[in-house]
């Protein structure tokens, strides 16, 4: 059984500002150097009403190259998606999620992640 008293536990809420990704959109997490991150929870809601386009990348540090989770994903007004639905994704240190929207104050992201100690470093495939 692993030692729960290691972990930490980070959960965040965010309204975007940003309409471009990349290193130019909106950071939402990190993970910490020397931890693993397991993504347990990431939640997208648009307040107006009417439709807004969605963007999530995943910023893989090893390979210094970022990746859509969603891209440009219509969002009806006054609606929500989970992009987590009981599943999960890892995160290794340094790994990134960043987001922007067409109209980005408009969308709030809530992200949660359980973060462990790392105890093996990656070095590429």
């Amino acid at each position: 059984m692993p030692e729960r008293t290691v972990y930490k536990y980070h959960t965040q809420g965010y309204t975007l500002s940003s309409t471009v990704g990349g290193a130019s959109g909106d950071l939402l997490y990190t993970c910490p150097p020397n931890y693993n991150g397991t993504v347990r929870f990431l939640h997208v809601s648009n307040s107006a009403s009417s439709t807004n386009s969605v963007t999530i990348e995943f910023y893989h540090v090893e390979e210094n190259t970022y990746h859509y989770i969603i891209r440009n994903a219509t969002l009806a007004g006054n609606a929500l998606l989970n992009l987590v639905n009981g599943g999960y994704f890892f995160m290794h240190a340094g790994d990134k999620l960043i987001a922007s929207a067409s109209n980005p104050t408009d969308v709030d992201i809530m992200v949660s992640v359980e973060e462990e100690p790392a105890q093996f470093t990656f070095t590429g495939a």
